[in-house]
């Protein structure tokens, strides 16, 4: 039974991670763009030759020393790669982040729950990478206390915006169940 601490030596054993997926991210890359722009025409076949052969010359000299010092390409992808599925899962983040709250753009709002949400991820980010800790504490001042007196204060607000407000027109009472409902129609 293979256990998760040896799943790494078993990729850097069997050459997954020098050969195996540097070679499968650029051949797809590579054939994605060649069916996508037929440059070689409506042809498959030379298509994944192509990128067959594009793939090999990028990851062969890695595994043969070909490649001169500090210029791999596949040294630098496994280095840069990381990094950019962060930013790519912190943009997710930030798109379902703005989707809950419901952001429509058209909207005065939508540049305020934009921002927000940013700095929601960015602090989220930043604290599980340890940047908000010592001297760079932004948020040593929360307490307790002052939670329970924002949420007091958002509370309060709610209701008197609710006695305040006077509706612009009849409403039947279900559009907040028709706008909620409109999040899962497919457009």
């Amino acid at each position: 039974m293979v256990q998760f601490q040896n799943i790494g030596s078993i990729l850097q054993t069997y050459a997954i991670s020098d050969f195996f997926l540097p070679f499968i991210l650029v051949f797809t890359v590579v054939f994605a763009i060649l069916q996508k722009t037929k440059i070689l025409g409506e042809k498959k076949n030379f298509n994944v030759v192509v990128s067959l052969v594009l793939g090999l010359v990028f990851v062969v000299p890695h595994l043969t020393g070909g490649y001169p010092l500090n210029y791999d390409p596949v040294v630098i992808m496994n280095q840069v790669l990381p990094s950019i599925a962060l930013v790519a899962i912190a943009s997710i983040m930030l798109l379902v982040l703005m989707g809950v709250f419901g952001t429509d753009f058209s909207t005065a709002a939508a540049p305020f729950i934009a921002i927000l949400a940013i700095a929601f991820v960015i602090y989220t980010f930043g604290s599980s990478l340890g940047f908000w800790v010592g001297p760079y504490d932004i948020f040593s001042w929360w307490t307790p206390e002052i939670t329970e007196l924002v949420i007091m204060i958002l509370v309060f607000g709610v209701v008197v915006y609710a006695i305040v407000h006077e509706p612009k027109e009849k409403s039947s009472g279900g559009e907040m169940m028709k706008s909620f409902g409109k999040l899962f129609t497919k457009k």
